[in-house]
């Protein structure tokens, strides 16, 4: 029983229909899927690497169009079959056939692991199945993304770390992290991931945390007196009760945060972007808030007391009770 084969040099570019593909009897020989009878939706029998699987032109034919198989089963050339079963023979892994043939008939992309991903992703571009082929790639950066999506370290691996003289977490992921009540005094956070991490409760005296993603990060009740937060994303984080005198927040972004009866004495907040923020209750008594935006900001009771306000714009905030005795407000929009 005679098997033709079908081969085609890895990463070679067949174009769809061309004569020269099929043509001359060398490369298929034997069957010519006429034009006489309706085979669009004729049963073709495969054999791809040893694995049968059984299909129709239709499924080969309609989804990837420009693809190698719907160029063999198109009618247009001569493809070879066994002369007693009919069966076409492929000199291809038919491992992950089935999950091409799936995605012929219903568009359907496996769960698979990497490894296998990248097995399929071979299969895809030899059959020159474009769609799939960028679908398959799509499913590989995801899986990619989610794995560096969580924590490099865990609360434990931390602890460890502190113990040592200099402690740094320059650029790691920390994301999501319980971290609460932990001595954290002078460890360098800067351009670390520490989104919905928490801090509440921490002792975080002198600490870097310049150009961090810091959202919705919990810092209540923690001891942040003197911290390096230039440049940080902390959008809708929380710093309740924080104690944050003299602390360096130029550049930040706390949009949507909430600093309710923080203590941000002093503070630098150059350019800071407030807006939206609640600082009902904080003292911010000789804060230097110059350039700071505050839209929509709630100063309600807040010490604004010798806090440098020139040329801020305070219209559209909350000021009720609010104590701006010896602030200057040179050119403060009210």
């Amino acid at each position: 029983m005679m098997k033709c084969r079908i081969e085609r040099r890895e990463g070679e570019v067949l174009p769809f229909c061309s004569p020269s593909l099929f043509g001359g009897g060398d490369l298929f020989e034997g069957w010519q899927m006429g034009s006489s009878a309706p085979w669009s939706s004729s049963k073709v029998l495969l054999d791809i690497g040893g694995k049968r699987y059984s299909t129709t032109v239709d499924t080969l034919t309609q989804r990837e169009p420009h693809s190698m198989l719907a160029a063999m089963f198109s009618g247009r050339h001569t493809v070879s079959e066994d002369p007693e079963t009919g069966v076409v023979f492929v000199d291809r892994d038919g491992k992950h056939f089935r999950h091409i043939l799936n995605w012929l008939r219903d568009g359907i992309i496996p769960i698979l692991i990497e490894a296998e991903y990248q097995e399929l992703l071979r299969e895809a571009e030899y059959y020159q199945l474009l769609g799939f082929v960028e679908h398959i790639n799509m499913q590989l950066n995801r899986k990619k993304e989610e794995e560096g999506s969580g924590p490099e370290l865990t609360r434990k691996d931390v602890i460890k770390c502190i113990q040592s003289e200099r402690v740094r977490f320059r650029g790691v992921n920390l994301s999501g992290l319980n971290l609460s009540k932990l001595d954290l005094s002078f460890v360098d956070f800067s351009y670390a991931c520490i989104q919905k991490t928490c801090f509440r409760g921490a002792n975080l005296q002198k600490a870097k945390f310049g150009n961090v993603e810091g959202g919705g990060s919990d810092f209540q009740d923690a001891y942040l007196r003197e911290c390096e937060f230039i440049g940080a994303d902390l959008s809708g984080a929380i710093l309740d009760r924080a104690n944050l005198q003299s602390a360096n927040l130029q550049d930040a972004c706390l949009i949507g945060g909430s600093l309710c009866e923080a203590d941000l004495r002093t503070a630098h907040l150059q350019n800071a972007k407030l807006s939206d923020t609640n600082l009902e209750g904080a003292n911010l008594e000789g804060a230097n808030l110059k350039g700071a935006k505050l839209s929509g900001a709630n100063l309600n009771r807040a010490n604004l007391q010798r806090a440098y306000l020139r040329d801020v714009d305070l219209r559209d905030t909350q000021r009720e009770g609010a104590r701006l005795n010896g602030a200057n407000l040179l050119g403060a929009i009210r």
